[in-house]
């Protein structure tokens, strides 16, 4: 009997040992489970919720509840002007609505730049800020970029013509960086390359002033920007001259030589008689 408790006594503490050697490990494997995602969480930053599309969105389509959605997002990662509330998103309850100004691709965050205030339509208008102008361009193919100029697009704005005094023709930059707002009659980034007739720009009233200036009386050239480029161009001008480096002549004038005399009487006439000069 006695043997009997020994043997339950021995089989109750080598139980109880695996139990917390067990325990011991789980806490432990738990524990560094916890430290990994405390140093992912504070890796990552806090995670918001934002409305995203749920499914690929075009220029001029209306957004309405059902083409979005709830997720989750690191906020650090989130850009400028996106919409955490439904309140904003769809005010009055979706009596404004609101269309698609820049394509979006199916769960991206909707931002407030890729669609139109609400009860605004997606036409020309809505893409005019307070303030800004819309202004075309008469472009061809050779001035227009080959047609690869797109709505959306920044391009620098080039005149050229004839000034007194420049010894020929003068081409100047007169507008960095200016936004594209639409190509012809079409305002859509994605309707493709088209050799255009106009080109539209958005510019400030004084903006809008020179350029009328500069089309009425020369030739105005686009020149496309880069899509990550911000640097602002300098002041650029060239003429015939500085094109072709004709380098303008100077006109040398020589001195003629002194000549010195005296006049000497022969009876009634007077005779100039040339001699050394002393000075």
């Amino acid at each position: 009997m006695r043997g009997m408790f020994g043997l339950v006594l021995i089989a109750g503490v080598a139980l109880a040992g695996s139990a917390v050697y067990l325990a011991k490990g789980y806490i432990g494997q738990t524990q560094t489970q916890l430290e990994q995602e405390r140093a992912l969480r504070a890796k990552v930053g806090p995670i918001v919720q934002v409305y995203v599309v749920t499914k690929t969105k075009n220029y001029g389509e209306e957004l309405t509840a059902e083409d979005v959605q709830l997720v989750y997002w690191p906020q650090n990662s989130l850009p400028k002007g996106v919409f955490s509330e439904e309140a904003k998103l769809f005010p009055a309850g979706g009596k404004d609505r609101r269309y698609i100004l820049r394509p979006m691709d199916r769960f991206e965050p909707i931002l407030a730049t890729k669609v139109t205030e609400p009860g605004q339509g997606a036409g020309l208008t809505g893409q005019i800020a307070k303030g800004m102008r819309a202004f075309a361009i008469k472009v061809d193919v050779a001035s227009g970029v080959s047609g690869f100029v797109q709505p959306g697009d920044r391009v620098d704005v080039y005149w050229t013509g004839a000034v007194d005094g420049t010894g020929g023709e003068l081409t100047r930059l007169i507008e960095s960086s200016t936004r594209i707002i639409a190509v012809d009659q079409q305002a859509d980034a994605n309707a493709g390359a088209v050799v255009a007739r106009t080109v539209t720009v958005l510019a400030t009233p004084s903006q809008v002033a020179r350029l009328a200036q500069a089309q009425a009386t020369g030739r105005l050239a686009l020149s496309l920007v880069g899509s990550g480029d911000d640097s602002i161009s300098e002041t650029i001008e060239v003429n015939s001259r500085e094109l072709l480096d004709i380098q303008k002549k100077e006109v040398v004038q020589i001195e003629a030589a002194k000549v010195c005399t005296v006049i000497q009487r022969n009876g009634s006439e007077r005779v100039e008689v040339p001699i050394p000069c002393t000075n």
